[in-house]
């Protein structure tokens, strides 16, 4: 599959933001609360630790194992 290229604080951020994108869908009602449903992928970009536009661009915020 995919190599981890997430990590750090950059995973905790998606996380947790993810997290608050889909709370906020559940929690309110409104013209653009289906645009919350967005946080899916910062959610689960974070879970695996890793990104498919990250992987195209070269970036890499895993820690460097030794």
């Amino acid at each position: 599959m995919f190599a981890k290229n997430v990590g750090g604080l950059d995973k905790t951020l998606r996380i947790v933001v993810g997290a608050l994108l889909v709370l906020a869908f559940f929690l309110t009602d409104g013209p653009y609360s289906p645009l919350y449903l967005l946080g899916i992928i910062p959610l689960v970009t974070g879970l695996l630790g890793t990104c498919p536009i990250y992987s195209l661009i070269g970036v890499n915020t895993c820690p460097m194992k030794k």
